[in-house]
Parts: C-alpha cells; sequence; structure tokens
C-alpha cells in the first residue's frame, strides 16, 4: 500500500523561488536547434501552489500509486481545500492510516482505488471510517 512518510507545511507566505525560464519547448523525440537566450525567471511559487493556507507537500512511501506516476519518494502537493470528485488523488484517512489512492464514487459505495495491478482496491465498509485528507495536485518525481 502506498502511505504517507512526511508531511510538510508549506511557508507562510511561501519565499520566492527564481529559476531560469527558457523560451522554448524541449523536445523530447528529435532533437531541435537550441535556443541561446532565456526568457527571465519563473517563479515556482506561482506555478505549484494555489493556495499557500491550505497546501502541504506529502512525501510518498510504497509502489500501489506507480501507474498513476508516482513512485516511492516523491512529493506530492496537496490542497485541502479542494473538493475531491470521482477520479481525483486524494490522500486519505482511512481508520486512522494515511493512503494515497484514486478516489472512485461507485453506485454502490466508495473505493480507494490503487494505481499498480500488484496491489487491491479498497472498498470502503459503511462501518469504516474514511475523511479525505486532502487531493493532491502535482506530483515532485525524482529521476
Amino acid at each position: 500500500m502506498t502511505v504517507i512518510s512526511n508531511i510538510f507545511l508549506v511557508d507562510s507566505p511561501a519565499p520566492a523561488v527564481h529559476l531560469l525560464l527558457a523560451p522554448v519547448l524541449v523536445a523530447a523525440g528529435y532533437p531541435s536547434p537550441a535556443q541561446d537566450y532565456f526568457d527571465g525567471r519563473l517563479n515556482l511559487n506561482d506555478h505549484l501552489i494555489q493556495d499557500v493556507t491550505s497546501t502541504y507537500v506529502v512525501r510518498v512511501s510504497g509502489h500501489s500509486m506507480e501507474g498513476a506516476g508516482i513512485s516511492d519518494g516523491d512529493e506530492l502537493i496537496v490542497n485541502r481545500a479542494l473538493e475531491p470528485k470521482d477520479g481525483s488523488i486524494i490522500v486519505a484517512v482511512l481508520d486512522g492510516e494515511l493512503t494515497i489512492k484514486r478516489l472512485r464514487l461507485m453506485g454502490g459505495g466508495v473505493v480507494l482505488q490503487a494505481e499498480n495491478p500488484e496491489y487491491p482496491d479498497i472498498r470502503v465498509a459503511d462501518l469504516q471510517s474514511l475523511t479525505v485528507w486532502g487531493v493532491a495536485q502535482t506530483c515532485l518525481h525524482h529521476l
């Protein structure tokens, strides 16, 4: 099962992180001619954080979400203010345990879907305690 190993609060107000921004797309297939200039700086907070008061970074532990591009050791940017929908990747508290799964709202109830065939989906029984802690927005995947 994929679980949370650490939770980090995003600094409020978040310090600006400025990186150089290349003005061109980089080809992942065949190489394209290189551009010799940069087009200013990019503030990662503007691109990654919608609401600093409800945003956390959680570190992932486990392999059940690999099919969704979430690997062991990755960090997820999680917004607690977002409304979870069918298909959202959520951080859930199931019977007191934190886990990351895809939320499936079925006619017969709630399913926490794994994204790795080696792990079973979790059908939430009526007597189980389920809280959606937050909705994952971005995965910071390590290469």
